[in-house]
């Protein structure tokens, strides 16, 4: 499982948020099972060029390019991933 960086500051984010700060540390406890990408400046460049290309905001051409730059599935429940190649969205 790969992770991008970004995504921890989004989970963390929302579920402290929504349920509890307590919630927000296990959720981030999970994902540190998997590989955690790194943000960095040609990986920011890429999700630029995503993000104009799809109209997709920072975060989820952040997310989008890390998949891309490891070869992997984007699996989510944003619609915003709908009709991009290799992104599965779940409803």
């Amino acid at each position: 499982m790969l992770v991008c960086a970004i995504e921890v500051f989004e989970v963390y984010k929302v579920v402290r948020r929504d349920l509890s700060e307590e919630r927000a540390v296990e959720a981030v406890s999970v994902m540190r099972r998997a590989t955690i990408a790194p943000v960095d400046e040609s990986l920011a460049l890429d999700a630029a060029d995503l993000s104009l290309e799809h109209g997709l905001a920072m975060a989820d051409a952040l997310i989008y390019a890390t998949a891309r730059r490891h070869r992997a599935q984007v699996v989510t429940s944003d619609v915003d991933f709908d009709g991009l190649p290799g992104a599965t969205v779940i409803r």
